[in-house]
């Protein structure tokens, strides 16, 4: 018996008010790259060559606000770095850009920081440790934490 293939994210496709703004935070600071553009209504990115991560658009929202606190959507699209000098680097570039950091957690399996877009929109910014150094229970299920991150640490290795 031949175990069918698995589904994969292929990317995520965000409503934004502002197109150019959109542009500024995920090409410039968290470096995606533009691989085509609609005037001001859609704007496609991808990274290593791939058609597009990330779809934005102001078709339903040009100019709109935030969804409130309390109603339902995406809670946070999450972005992977190749390695902690990379995480390190974009975390820099965010911070320095002025945008503040909702938190920071150390997960065994991986190291992340959370914040929000500009539109408001939550995002993950992490790396992934080796699967060998993943932490397991007994069972070898993953036992993943919830703990602190030293962050400047972090932005220490993108030096």
């Amino acid at each position: 018996m031949t175990k069918a293939p698995h589904p994969s994210v292929g990317h995520i496709h965000l409503k934004v008010s502002d197109i150019d703004r959109a542009l500024g935070f995920y090409r410039d600071l968290l470096g995606f790259e533009l691989t085509q553009r609609f005037g001001n209504e859609a704007a496609f990115l991808g990274a290593g060559g791939y058609h597009h991560h990330i779809g934005l658009n102001t078709w339903h929202s040009k100019g709109g606000s935030a969804p409130a606190n309390g109603t339902t959507g995406l809670y946070h699209s999450a972005f992977l770095y190749p390695d902690r000098a990379a995480l390190g680097a974009v975390i820099k570039r965010v911070l320095d850009a002025g945008y503040t950091l909702d938190g920071a957690a150390d997960h065994g399996v991986s190291e992340a920081v959370y914040l929000r877009d500009p539109d408001d929109n939550g995002i993950e910014l992490y790396r992934d440790r080796a699967p060998e150094d993943w932490p397991r229970r007994d069972d070898g299920s993953l036992a993943m934490v919830n703990d602190r991150l030293d962050v400047d640490a972090i932005i220490r290795e993108a030096a």
